[in-house]
């Protein structure tokens, strides 16, 4: 009964050890979760990059000094469940702030983002240096993902790459997102937009290929609304008769250094997207047309127009004959230069 007794007694010890170690322990973890970082009082941009485990972002919290003892950090992040549930992206974090209200910013996302407005007939190449102004990507990465054709592939796109799929809008990204995720963002919002076009693009007898690639040249030859239509239908005219489309944009975008003067040498310089020299639609977009410029191509105006030249206003001449159009750019040119 003695030996029962004491073994009773040993085992009554233990455990009150083993509470008062634990409860010590879950006190200087509250006090730890619950202390201010620091004494300065100041905010500091921290970059989450997508991928980082929760060491990682533990390791960087540490360097950066945000937050002390990375390893009580580390399991008590776990213990509380945080460290599955960690998102990407930049925070705006307080010296002062306890290590739990770094936990709970983490886990719910609580990321600064950036506005960015993609104006359209932006090529890829404008917005890679838009978007690596405003610090989300950076250019050459982006260049090279949109410039891929198995890259287009993977978003089932038959396309030489991803101009022309990268949707003019105003978003809001955060820093710390891949390139990749940016793109897939943007390749997303192309596709709610031409969603409800799908039938209509079926009975147009053309591809989604086909009307970016001609959407955006008529986003290019004019920036008026009205006139996208017109525009459009006489593109449309001269693929119906078999007629080069002699688009300078097309030209100008298949020019390797364009000065900003379109001259006759560069209408002669053989080029995949020269339309004075090929036949057809070039292989590929030469910008990312908005929502009006694809309408005007499914809903292009009733006309018989071959031939458009600019009034040096913004507008367009447009005719139906090759005399017609030569009058009108006579007239046009002479006023220019009288100007």
């Amino acid at each position: 009964m003695g030996s029962c007794s004491l073994w009773k007694n040993r085992l009554f010890i233990l455990i009150f050890f083993f509470l008062l170690i634990s409860v010590l322990l879950c006190g200087g973890a509250g006090y730890y979760l619950l202390s201010p970082g620091g004494k300065k009082s100041h905010d500091r941009m921290f970059v989450v990059r997508e991928g980082m485990t929760l060491r990682d972002v533990a390791d960087k919290l540490a360097s950066e000094n945000i937050i002390t003892r990375r390893q009580i950090f580390l399991i008590c992040a776990r213990l509380l469940g945080y460290g599955r549930h960690i998102k990407a992206g930049e925070y705006r974090l307080n010296l002062t702030m306890p290590p739990l209200v770094i936990l709970d910013m983490l886990n719910r996302g609580e990321i600064v983002t950036y506005q960015v407005t993609i104006p359209e007939g932006f090529t890829r190449k404008q917005i890679a240096l838009l978007l690596e102004q405003k610090g989300l990507v950076d250019r050459n990465e982006f260049l090279k993902l949109t410039g891929d054709p198995g890259v287009a592939r993977g978003y089932g796109l038959s396309a030489p790459d991803l101009e022309g799929y990268l949707y003019p809008d105003t978003y809001r990204f955060s820093r710390g997102l891949s390139t990749k995720s940016v793109i897939d963002v943007l390749v997303q919002r192309f596709r709610e937009v031409i969603r409800p076009y799908r039938k209509r693009i079926k009975e147009t007898g053309m591809t989604v290929e086909q009307v970016v690639i001609l959407a955006s040249i008529v986003e290019k030859e004019t920036g008026r609304v009205n006139e996208r239509p017109v525009i459009a239908s006489v593109f449309l005219n001269r693929l119906r008769k078999g007629r080069r489309l002699e688009s300078d944009p097309t030209v100008i975008y298949g020019l390797k250094n364009f000065d900003g003067n379109l001259t006759r040498m560069d209408l002669r310089t053989p080029s995949p997207y020269n339309t004075y020299l090929i036949h057809g639609l070039p292989p590929g977009a030469i910008a990312n047309p908005g929502k009006e410029a694809i309408r005007a191509v499914l809903y292009p105006a009733d006309t018989a127009y071959l031939y458009f030249v600019s009034k040096n206003d913004g507008s367009h001449c447009f005719s139906e004959t090759l005399s017609a159009h030569n009058r009108a750019v006579r007239f046009y040119q002479k006023r220019r230069r009288s100007r």
